[in-house]
């Protein structure tokens, strides 16, 4: 695919470290928190790919905020290093600055607990983003996969695509009280997949369900996005290729591994 409109872009940004307090907490589902961060360090605060992803440094409970600097050659972290975990940012308001972030809860870590634990006033420190992957939403049919850490992105890019082209979202949740409601000016086709007690990091249910839902998807105009467990977005990657998508319009992400500390991979050939 050769049009200029169909290829993505990439821009850097400048590193800064801020300092924000928590506005305000709202719980989206059971297991969707979602945060909303002010301050005036957000001046200049820029985020413009869907699935951009900042470093989010919770404070140990009872300890002040640690934050790296921005030295010559990048980030200088202190000793012992804080702990630091990848983040969408879901929405920026620039005028009342304001950085909005969705949590999935219930399943430990640093940032969970300090998401699960945070009122108005608490303190967090973020990073980023360095740079953002601009999507063009030229392409008739956008495919956008993954399970419920994936929300936040795929939310956002709805947003984004305009009335012309069509998306297909599959993503699996723990039960139906965890869907999210999501709209769209696009033709948009929601297919949510229950665990239902199930456990999470099994590939088996949503392969299958790409399979079915995108058997009838255009592959030769389409855009693929998958962000998932590690071992999970591998098997979604090779089921769609397998499928006829093209693996130089996609983009597969592991948000997490399961039995690791703060993964974070793109999956490419």
């Amino acid at each position: 695919m050769t049009d200029a409109l169909r290829i993505p872009r990439r821009v850097r940004h400048d590193l800064k470290f801020r300092a924000l307090k928590v506005v305000s907490i709202e719980d989206l589902t059971p297991s969707l928190r979602r945060i909303v961060l002010g301050g005036d360090a957000l001046e200049g605060f820029i985020s413009l790919g869907f699935d951009d992803h900042v470093k989010l440094f919770p404070p140990k409970p009872g300890k002040p905020l640690v934050l790296p600097t921005v030295g010559p050659d990048g980030p200088v972290f202190p000793e012992p290093r804080p702990a630091a975990r990848d983040y969408t940012p879901r929405a920026y308001n620039p005028a009342t600055q304001q950085l909005t972030i969705d949590f999935v809860t219930g399943h430990g870590g640093p940032a969970t607990e300090w998401a699960e634990m945070a009122g108005p006033g608490a303190i967090v420190g973020v990073g980023g983003p360095r740079g953002s992957l601009i999507v063009p939403t030229a392409f008739q049919n956008h495919l956008l996969i993954g399970d419920e850490t994936a929300l936040p992105a795929i939310a956002r890019r709805l947003e984004e695509l305009p009335a012309t082209v069509r998306a297909l979202v599959i993503v699996e949740v723990d039960d139906a009280a965890s869907k999210l409601p999501l709209t769209s000016a696009a033709d948009l086709t929601l297919v949510w997949v229950e665990r239902n007690g199930r456990p999470r990091a099994q590939a088996d249910a949503l392969v299958e369900a790409v399979a079915r839902s995108a058997a009838d998807v255009d592959p030769s105009d389409a855009y693929v996005w998958i962000a998932a467990e590690s071992l999970v977005a591998k098997a979604l990657r090779a089921q769609v290729v397998a499928m006829g998508f093209n693996s130089k319009t996609m983009k597969a992400a592991g948000y997490w591994r399961k039995g690791a500390v703060g993964a974070h991979e793109v999956i490419e050939d």
